[in-house]
């Protein structure tokens, strides 16, 4: 049976983590986790297509308007017409010249793509009743590259070697697979590491982070240098000298300066240094690796699309490449951003955290475990113990490891009376909160 969209909604749900500095680093100094989230309705009650794009606050504003326009191309397709022509809707999503000239393929629209085609593969993993992650590493190779806009990057990979490495792993699925439902995907931590946090805080949590099984933990940085030290100091005299640690500018230094400052810092053995500069500087980030070595650098949780990962690798800019489930263009671009990734033996960590990105990217990287690069010890994932309990199947973390999903959908589908609550500016906690503050946040 296949059913049709008959309509959809945006909501604007707003959590108020800035009271308790959750998510605080040297860049955002006091986000408020919301969601930008959509809902695509079928002629059933029971099968919704649900995602979000994850912002700060504010920016649901603008964010929200740009999903309403975008999500009406999708209103009125059946799922089976939907379904085979995936790879067509991303690139029409894409091609309105009028929305096109406000970003090309990056910012709002782009993401605003992102959740209308997050919520499709969350309406065709629920219809065929398996998570999003099992319906993604069962499609054929074919199917997969269909999927995918090689515009931009064909250059670099070809839709033939695409296929090559998907067709390189067909008969290790089913072994693959077991792995995943037995061992799950390694998990690691920032939830010890939010700047705004004092360090008995910051080294209560690690202890907490230590015994629940992560074998690393990230801390924010670069406000002060002499903050950073203190801090990594104590870290380390807590944890060991061996023990893996990394850390996050959140964008806030020039070039020079985030070569000068990790380099400062060498003595504390880090794992990465992760995003030391503008996301958009390529070539910046290629002199930030080569010159703070052997810090390795890490970086992609805003980068637009999947040519700023192109340039990334091709420059060897990143050891680690941090995809975001809602930065880019949905589960479509992801997929191509993980296929180049495989081309250079770069390996995917996917950023997590923020509201509902630990519950859709799990889905990524198990499907890359399954389908792609098979399982190896280079592969982490981001947890941040934030909101969880909002989703209708919460991200689960056990000894230090992602749990694979066995909800059908992709992750993204928050529980309603979530949205009831924290929708903004009707929502029970905003109609409290406001009418106390008498302002806006």
């Amino acid at each position: 049976m296949t059913y049709t969209i008959l309509r959809a909604e945006a909501f604007d749900v707003r959590f108020p983590t800035s009271k308790m500095l959750d998510g605080s680093d040297a860049m955002n100094a006091d986000p408020d986790y919301s969601a930008a989230y959509l809902r695509l309705f079928t002629e059933s009650s029971a099968l919704t297509g649900d995602s979000l794009v994850f912002t700060i606050g504010r920016g649901n504003d603008v964010q929200i308007a740009a999903i309403e326009i975008l999500m009406e191309k999708v209103v009125g397709l059946t799922t089976d017409d939907a379904f085979a022509r995936i790879g067509d809707i991303a690139r029409e999503l894409s091609a309105d010249s009028q929305l096109r000239w406000l970003g090309t393929d990056k910012g709002v629209f782009h993401m605003a793509a992102g959740a209308v085609l997050n919520a499709l593969w969350d309406l065709f993993a629920k219809e065929r009743g398996v998570p999003l992650w099992k319906l993604l590493s069962d499609l054929t190779p074919e199917q997969l590259v269909d999927a995918i806009d090689f515009r931009y990057i064909a250059d670099v990979l070809t839709p033939e070697e695409a296929l090559q490495i998907l067709r390189a792993r067909v008969s290790e699925r089913s072994a693959n697979e077991a792995l995943l439902l037995r061992d799950g995907v390694r998990a690691y931590t920032t939830t010890p590491g939010w700047l705004g946090y004092t360090d008995e805080k910051m080294l209560d949590l690690t202890r907490e982070a230590v015994a629940d099984g992560f074998t690393l933990i990230k801390y924010k940085c670069g406000k002060s240098i002499e903050d950073d030290r203190r801090r990594l100091t104590k870290v380390r005299a807590e944890v060991g000298p061996d023990f893996k640690i990394a850390i996050d500018a959140n964008q806030v230094w020039n070039v020079d300066t985030a070569i000068a400052w990790v380099n400062q810092l060498q003595e504390f053995k880090l794992e990465w240094i992760e995003e030391p500069t503008h996301p958009d500087d390529v070539v910046g980030h290629a002199r930030i690796a080569k010159e703070v070595a052997p810090t390795r650098v890490a970086t992609g949780e805003m980068a637009a699309n999947r040519l700023v990962f192109k340039q990334l690798l091709q420059l060897n800019a990143i050891s680690f490449m941090q995809i975001d489930a809602t930065r880019v263009a949905g589960v479509n671009e992801n997929i191509a951003n993980i296929l180049l990734a495989a081309k250079f033996n770069i390996p995917v960590v996917p950023h997590a955290g923020g509201i509902g990105l630990c519950e859709m990217v799990q889905h990524l990287a198990m499907f890359d475990a399954v389908a792609v690069t098979g399982h190896h010890d280079r592969r982490i994932v981001e947890y941040v113990d934030h909101l969880h309990e909002h989703f209708l199947e919460p991200a689960r973390v056990v000894a230090g490891a992602y749990q694979a999903p066995a909800l059908p959908g992709g992750g993204g589908h928050m529980k309603d009376e979530s949205i009831q609550k924290y929708i903004y500016p009707s929502g029970s906690y905003w109609i409290s909160e406001l009418s106390m503050n008498g302002a806006k946040r």
